[in-house]
């Protein structure tokens, strides 16, 4: 298996990408950021791959920047010193991309959390679609400890993905949380042993990936799309995602395969 600090794997119509850096607990450096924003380019640009599951080796999924040398970098504290920071530093918008702050890998994104989640590494479960947890996982936003600010979405996503109250209690005080209180909060889809959290994100990534692709996709930009947005625009961009689903050979094959009996035979048109 690959040593490289981001492994990326295909499995049918699935992607399996992995932070690899078990001796810094996954946290992100400059290399990660380029490399894992190269890996959900992948995601979005190959019509082969429906669904992603990203998960971290060691015991943690992601401890968030690397303080020794993202943040510095980022701060002005140390200067680009190889290829991976000078790639980072000439795409103001790549740190942005690789944790799921800005931009749409357009498919499902199945966070498998196997450890710890804190700030960045938050933030990019944040910004996945469903998250499996290990039942000793823990999450926090920390950032307010070490005087910076969570940037990476958390002060506007865990708001409206947990209750108002706790979200800026956890930003504002940098506590834990266990994946138990996640689940309770609605934070969590499953939490599970930590040897299944990877075979059950894969269990959900295979279902979805069963389904017709288009309308996977639709679905899912409609939901997106309509966070914080007026109902009627909501509705009048729901409608305009559909109808291009309805037009598709696959609205026609999905019918057609009930009506006889068999699996469905996508072909993401």
């Amino acid at each position: 298996m690959s040593d490289d600090v981001v492994r990326f794997e295909r499995r049918q119509h699935v992607a399996l990408i992995t932070l690899n850096r078990p001796d810094a607990r996954n946290a992100f450096n400059p290399e990660v950021l380029v490399k894992l924003e190269e890996a959900w380019t992948k995601v979005r640009e190959e019509d082969t791959i429906r669904v992603a599951v990203i998960t971290g080796t060691g015991t943690a999924f992601c401890a968030g920047a690397d303080l020794g040398r993202l943040i510095p970098l980022f701060s002005g504290a140390r200067q680009p010193e190889d290829q991976w920071d000078h790639r980072l530093m000439a795409d103001p918008g790549l740190a942005g991309r690789a944790i799921l702050r800005d931009g749409d890998v357009v498919k499902p994104v199945i966070a498998a959390v196997n450890g710890f989640a804190i700030a960045g590494g938050m933030e990019l479960v944040m910004g996945c679609d469903i998250r499996v947890a290990a039942e000793t996982a823990q999450f926090g936003m920390q950032e307010a400890r070490w005087a910076v600010f969570p940037a990476g979405g958390s002060t506007v996503r865990l708001p409206y993905q947990i209750p108002y109250a706790k979200a800026v209690e956890l930003l504002l005080t940098g506590d834990l949380i266990d994946a138990p209180q996640a689940l309770a909060l609605g934070f969590l889809n499953h939490v599970a042993a930590v040897d299944h959290v990877v075979p059950l994100a894969f269990e959900i990534a295979e279902r979805i990936a069963t389904n017709g692709p288009l309308a996977v996709r639709a679905i899912r930009a409609s939901i997106r799309e309509a966070i914080g947005v007026p109902e009627a625009q909501a509705l009048k961009r729901e409608m305009e995602l559909a109808l291009p689903v309805f037009a598709s050979e696959d609205a026609r094959e999905g019918p057609r395969a009930f009506m006889e009996k068999r699996p469905p035979v996508y072909k993401g048109r």
